[in-house]
């Protein structure tokens, strides 16, 4: 089976939208009390479950038109998302040479698959 490029533009457009909701769901964390009514009240948390799901839905779609050997590896862009994102939001987060050599070899890795599922 190739891969199609909608497959790929699906697959990164996940990525993004479970990276924003790991980035609501940090921000939710930060709001949680114990109370249930302010769990309840929670948007940043909510959003986060949402656009997890939403997230999770649209990689199941591309994984129809595409190798999985392909697209899972390409889903490892969340992690890049999360960790340019993360820093501009949250103060206690920073990036360091060695998460910047992470995310290199992260780039790398997607690159030499890509290249590898090309026959």
């Amino acid at each position: 089976m190739k891969t199609d490029k909608k497959a790929i533009v699906l697959v990164l457009f996940s990525t993004l939208l479970t990276s924003v909701g790991q980035i609501f769901l940090k921000l939710g964390s930060i709001r949680l009390s114990l109370d249930i009514l302010s769990q309840i009240t929670n948007y940043a948390l909510i959003l986060g479950f949402i656009c997890y799901a939403l997230g999770a839905f649209i990689l199941i779609i591309a994984l129809r038109y595409g190798e999985l050997t392909v697209l899972y590896p390409l889903y490892a862009t969340s992690y890049v998302w999360v960790s340019l994102l993360s820093p501009r939001l949250f103060p206690t987060d920073s990036m360091n040479p060695l998460k910047w050599l992470g995310i290199l070899v992260i780039i790398a890795g997607i690159i030499l698959i890509g290249k590898g599922s090309r026959k």
